[in-house]
């Protein structure tokens, strides 16, 4: 079985304007995680985020569109390793679990571990993201599957082949959206370990907006339905149609019976086209559909060309 001194490691740290934390979260990680690469990919920092994270011994890169989604997916198609730990640059995250969830990842020939947060601080996690937190993730787990208990970690390991076959869209915060329905669609082996989760040095500043940024992942979550549970989308759209056009043709029927007249046209005409509609939704939805199971047999087949670092 490989173990963490005998596989290639790559830490993979996002970063923007981080001049306050990034050098802690290097030494930090290269003290748990000696052998292991550390590359920090600097997101158009206005501080001194590059030069800080060079000092410390990282492996400094940039990525010049903005977003945090942008930066994941330069990170996955740059970087080649067994094992990938990628974690924010803020200094929040406990480095001395990195060994721990690798481990995990290994034994149980897993894709993805997440790192679930455990905190004492309220300044730590403020109420409104661990509201909007619970929220989302209720949402992702009703629709699908219910794997994980805090989606929006910013702490994951993952195996060489989830990075590899892992088609990333997005390009801000919902990026972690993203990765978990990709673990979740695929059937992947993944599990959750509980990590500590500590406030922010002082001088740094989070760059999570609780509302502009619940509302992109709200949109990516509804972008992600219609791509890959299309039947039920349309299905969706079809009934509020069909519904929208009995309103309407239900009253004019009753007054044709009553005097053998229609007497309000359009709203007949609407009442037709919204039928119309309705079943186009739902004739997009079966095609949809079958397009969709192609692609995502597609992915899983790339997904499976890649060994697992514990096989």
């Amino acid at each position: 079985m490989p173990s963490i001194d005998t596989l290639k490691i790559a830490v993979l740290v996002p970063c923007y304007n981080e001049e306050a934390a990034i050098a802690s979260v290097v030494r930090n990680f290269r003290q748990v995680l000696p052998a292991a690469s550390i590359y920090v990919y600097d997101n158009n920092s206005s501080d001194n985020t590059a030069r800080i994270a060079r000092d410390a011994g990282a492996i400094v890169r940039t990525e010049v569109l903005q977003g945090k989604g942008n930066v994941v997916r330069r990170m996955f198609a740059d970087v080649e390793a067994d094992v990938f730990v990628m974690v924010d640059g803020d200094d929040t995250y406990d480095a001395t679990a990195a060994p721990m969830m690798i481990n995990k990842l290994l034994d149980e020939n897993l894709d993805m571990v997440n790192g679930k947060r455990v905190h004492q601080d309220t300044e730590a996690y403020r109420a409104g993201h661990k509201f909007g937190n619970r929220l989302l993730t209720s949402l992702v787990a009703t629709i699908f599957g219910k794997r994980f208990d805090d989606m929006l970690s910013g702490y994951k390991v993952f195996s060489r082949r989830f990075v590899k076959s892992f088609p990333s869209l997005s390009g801000g915060f919902e990026i972690e959206t993203e990765l978990t329905v990709h673990a979740l669609e695929l059937r992947m082996p993944v599990a959750e370990m509980e990590t500590h989760y500590g406030a922010r040095p002082v001088g740094s500043a989070s760059k999570l907006s609780t509302f502009r940024d619940g509302f992109k992942i709200l949109k990516m979550i509804a972008i992600l339905i219609k791509e890959e549970r299309p039947l039920p989308f349309f299905s969706l759209l079809f009934g509020a149609f069909i519904l929208a056009a009995l309103s309407l043709a239900i009253p004019i029927t009753i007054t044709y019976l009553e005097i053998g007249l229609v007497p309000r046209i359009p709203s007949a005409i609407l009442s037709v086209g919204l039928c119309l509609l309705g079943f186009l939704c739902l004739a997009c939805g079966l095609i949809l559909d079958t397009v969709t199971r192609g692609r995502q047999e597609l992915k899983r087949m790339q997904y499976l060309s890649v060994r697992h670092p514990g096989s």
